[in-house]
């Protein structure tokens, strides 16, 4: 059942087959990846009271040797009955409903389903304390099945009117199907085993809405057969806003799911409409194709400062597109103001390489000096011994005298001259996180007085996000001789995915190179307010940057100004602990801290309005960034 690939997963739903084996060959034969069939039979309601019963029970539904274990376990979706209702007003009803509930979901563990899905009509605050007592919480279930609440995108109860953009007529929650979802997934604390079954609907929420669904852990979409359309030639198509919609999941990695009764020749139209839909939407993009598997994984970020990265590292860095494409433009245009025509043929510049690598900002700089027809002396600084290998051979093998290799941390070097252009990549996800500000202070010592640095300045940019998945991510992250909140106070690098961004990114620190304050202070404190578009639950912050190289040369991973085809850097997240709930309108305000001392540097945030909440990473306890 799971998505891979530019293929789409995609199952067929039946209202309650007569034969179970046909159904599963006609899905199979259609190219469909799994079935989606109740567990029960949707009219045999049980009687759980009557004691003449008691010990020669009537089976409820078929036998599980219809099926082996293996097509139990990866084809088929078990459906509760609809007519259970744990959150009903009549207590005998809620009680049946449990006893109801109990049995389908022994019977779904006997199976060995991989899922069951269960709809949610209303705010169902005891079917989530129920599900998360005995299926997310049981030890005896952890390796069983996925929980699926199956929700319409807009309740029946709202009309399009209330979804128009310009509508100032407030939606109540008891029709705000997120509402519903997000009551829910509360209760149940955000178990990672609970995920949403969303279906689309005739109307289509608005931007921002439809939006905030992204930021959900949507398993599955339910695509009904009344929705399509037919085309001249006959087969199923669906309206140009509904297509937009589920361009925007494609990337989700969400399954699919057809529910309905057939409308066209045959189920098989409905699944190669979809496939065709997913293989056209999977743009060719760099960042995609780079970012493949990367998605939604947290990685712990480079601390290049006190580790030599690996040459496998250094490889993947140096693949990228744009990165030195822009770089070379920048010491292009630097060169070209540096030495004028006139002097072109007996001035020699210096530059410095600070930080090289394995030498590509070497070869730009020298591919940019040839292209300005001026000559430079390079030198390369680099503290890493193993890179220097690999500079000291193509020093001796391609670049000759123009290049003099330094094996020394760009801190403690004694340069034999000063430098016109220093040169650098020490940029993090979150600009200063890899300790470019200390690193530059400290060598802008052999830079002229006028010289240029590049980058020449850098702004880190804060955004709140909601994303179930990556809040679970960071609780499965906690280790058991550590306190619970230690993961909850590390930064993240992260290639987003299941999130959605609740306010565009504001700019928070900025630091410009060279340096000219004195004396020179690194740490920095702000406060950023963001007025929140919908209702929505905060789980974190994502992090990002924008550098000018020099002049109007820049490179951004901010999403508003992303330069485009680059993936050197993914962005940084910053968790909560404790999600907060904000409402439309509110103004959500943060406050962040970029701490120094000595030896170290670490951030701290904490939320401020509108619920007040504890500081994050307080004296760097949990994450610190070694000088």
């Amino acid at each position: 059942m799971a998505a891979g690939g530019k293929r789409v997963s995609c199952g067929l739903e039946f209202t309650c087959p007569a034969d179970l084996t046909s159904a599963l060959q006609i899905a199979t034969e259609s190219k469909y990846d799994f079935i989606s069939v109740p567990i029960a039979h949707p009219r045999h309601q049980r009687d759980f009271t009557a004691t003449e019963q008691k010990g020669r029970l009537a089976a409820f539904t078929r036998a599980d040797v219809i099926l082996n274990s293996s097509d139990w376990n990866s084809l088929v979706v078990g459906k509760l009955s609809s007519y259970i209702d744990l959150d009903n007003e009549d207590e005998k009803v809620r009680k049946h409903s449990e006893k109801t509930l109990e049995q389908e979901l022994s019977f779904a563990g006997h199976l060995g389903l991989p899922a069951v899905m269960i709809s949610l009509r209303k705010k169902s605050v005891n079917l989530a304390r129920f599900l998360h007592n005995k299926v997310l919480l049981s030890p005896q279930n952890q390796a069983r099945f996925y929980v699926w609440m199956r929700l319409p995108m807009i309740s029946a109860e709202m009309t399009s009117k209330q979804f128009e953009r310009n509508s100032e007529e407030a939606i109540e929650d008891d029709g705000d199907t997120w509402s519903w979802w997000n009551t829910f997934r509360c209760v149940a604390n955000f178990e990672r085993k609970l995920s949403l079954a969303l279906e689309l609907t005739a109307d289509l929420p608005d931007d921002s809405t439809l939006e905030r669904w992204l930021g959900e852990p949507i398993k599955c979409l339910v695509i009904p057969t009344h929705l399509f359309q037919t085309n001249k030639k006959g087969f199923p198509v669906l309206s140009k806003a509904h297509q937009s919609v589920i361009n925007k999941f494609i990337h989700q990695k969400v399954q699919i799911m057809i529910t309905g009764a057939l409308h066209h020749q045959h189920y098989k139209n409905y699944q190669q409409y979809v496939d065709h839909l997913w293989q056209t939407g999977y743009e060719a993009n760099p960042l995609l194709q780079f970012a493949r598997g990367y998605e939604d994984f947290l990685q712990f970020p480079l601390q290049p400062l006190m580790d030599n990265l690996e040459s496998r590292t250094y490889e993947i860095f140096e693949k990228d597109p744009v990165k030195y494409t822009e770089y070379q433009r920048a010491m292009y245009l630097a060169i070209l103001d540096k030495v004028p025509m006139e002097e072109k043929d007996t001035k020699i510049l210096t530059l410095m390489v600070v930080g090289a690598g394995r030498g590509p900002l070497v070869r730009a700089a020298l591919a940019a000096a040839e292209k300005a027809d001026r000559k430079i002396r390079v030198y390369a600084v680099e503290k890493n011994p193993n890179a220097v290998v690999t500079l000291q051979c193509l020093a001796d093998e391609q670049w000759g005298d123009r290049v003099t290799i330094v094996s020394c941390d760009m801190r403690d070097w004694d340069a034999p001259e000063k430098a016109d252009i220093l040169v650098s990549e020490l940029l993090g996800s979150f600009g200063d996180n890899e300790l470019s500000p200390e690193c530059l202070d400290g060598a802008q010592k052999f830079l002229k007085d006028d010289g240029i640095s590049i980058p020449s300045s850098y702004t880190s940019f804060l955004s709140p996000i909601q994303s179930s998945k990556l809040y679970n991510e960071v609780r499965s992250c906690a280790e058991r001789d550590k306190p619970y909140h230690a993961s909850f106070e590390m930064s993240y690098v992260v290639h987003f995915r299941n999130r959605m961004e609740l306010s565009p990114p504001q700019a928070l620190f900025t630091f410009v190179h060279p340096n000219k304050e004195t004396p020179i202070d690194n740490s920095r404190s702000e406060i950023l307010t963001f007025p929140i578009e919908c209702d929505a639950m905060l789980h974190g912050f994502a992090g990002y940057f924008e550098t000018v190289l020099y002049k109007d040369v820049m490179l951004s991973i901010n999403p508003l100004t992303h330069s485009p085809g680059m993936f050197s850097w993914f962005p940084i997240f910053f968790p909560l602990q404790t999600p907060v709930y904000l409402k439309k309108g509110e103004l959500l305000e943060t406050n962040f801290w970029r701490c120094v001392n000595r030896t170290h540097v670490w951030y701290e945030w904490c939320v401020s309005n509108p619920v007040p909440g504890p500081i994050h990473n307080p004296l760097g306890r949990s994450h610190q960034i070694g000088l």
